[in-house]
């Protein structure tokens, strides 16, 4: 059965650091935790998008080592389709995280063999095939591109988590179907003008008040997320993302997928670790009733 969801991107080992209070500039703090898991941003939205009830595949790149042969066993586990990943010449990305008290973070990715990631023609079959592309940018931007090109020429909705935020080029932002960023991404773009004028719908995640869409043409639609006790914030966006990807592929509307993401990323800031965190679709559903 072809992926309903397919995401290109990112996959890292996360080293996560527990730490009472992130440090500053020149500051040595003792952490009181430590643990690794698997994480990158491509990866944990194609777990979110699986985990919500996606048929999801992924495509990337990794290591010829230990890390590569974790990230492997951690797709297959959530069913997620690996036809896309191929091993490359240089190690496996990896992510330096600290996660304070208050559940905030800080993060220093460094991309190995992220940063070789092309597309093939059996890639560009797969992408063809879906409903929902999914991007993000911790992969060349040039890859970014050719995908969501080849979504568009395909008939393919094509979703671009602008993230880690960089400028966007006018070739990539005109097959882009719906753009999400975080207040902080949206206002680097909006320097200019109005970020919800970049895409036919903008959605800016808000965090802890939920997100806001906003659709050309139509009023936006904005949820109010749960009141919760957060523990750890690494991967919500991911989740949000991979989770609104899965009910936009069922046909879900705009404000229906909406307020199933925030539910999810609501749910994964309750736990700690990237995709440790990321809920099932029974636990989204309850949730959101």
């Amino acid at each position: 059965m072809p992926a309903t969801v397919v995401i290109v991107g990112s996959a890292n080992v996360d080293q996560v650091f527990r730490v009472a209070a992130i440090p500053a500039p020149g500051e040595t703090v003792l952490s009181h935790g430590f643990s690794i898991a698997l994480g990158g941003k491509g990866q944990n939205q194609a777990v979110a998008a699986a985990r919500a009830g996606a048929v999801t595949a992924f495509i990337g790149a990794l290591g010829d080592d230990a890390f590569g042969s974790s990230i492997r066993e951690g797709l297959a586990a959530d069913g997620i389709g690996s036809e896309g990943v191929r091993t490359v010449g240089a190690p496996t990305g990896t992510a330096l995280i600290a996660v304070d008290d208050s559940g905030e973070n800080t993060i220093i990715v460094e991309a190995g063999a992220n940063a070789l990631l092309d597309l093939r023609d059996t890639d560009a079959a797969a992408i063809a095939d879906a409903r929902v592309l999914v991007l993000q940018l911790e992969i060349p931007l040039a890859t970014v591109t050719r995908a969501a090109s080849v979504a568009r020429a395909a008939g393919t909705r094509v979703l671009l988590n602008a993230a880690p935020i960089r400028e966007l080029p006018a070739e990539l932002l005109a097959n882009v179907d719906i753009l999400v960023v975080n207040e902080h991404e949206g206002a680097f773009l909006a320097r200019d003008g109005d970020v919800s004028t970049l895409a036919p719908i903008v959605i800016v995640t808000l965090g802890a008040a939920g997100a806001v869409a906003h659709e050309t043409g139509r009023h936006e639609v904005r949820v109010a997320a749960p009141k919760v006790s957060a523990v750890d914030a690494t991967g919500a966006g991911d989740t949000f993302c991979g989770a609104l990807a899965a009910r936009l592929a069922e046909g879900a509307t705009l404000e229906e997928a909406l307020r199933f993401a925030v539910a999810a990323a609501s749910l994964s800031v309750q736990k700690h670790g990237a995709v440790p965190s990321i809920p099932m679709r029974a636990e989204i559903d309850a949730a959101t009733r």
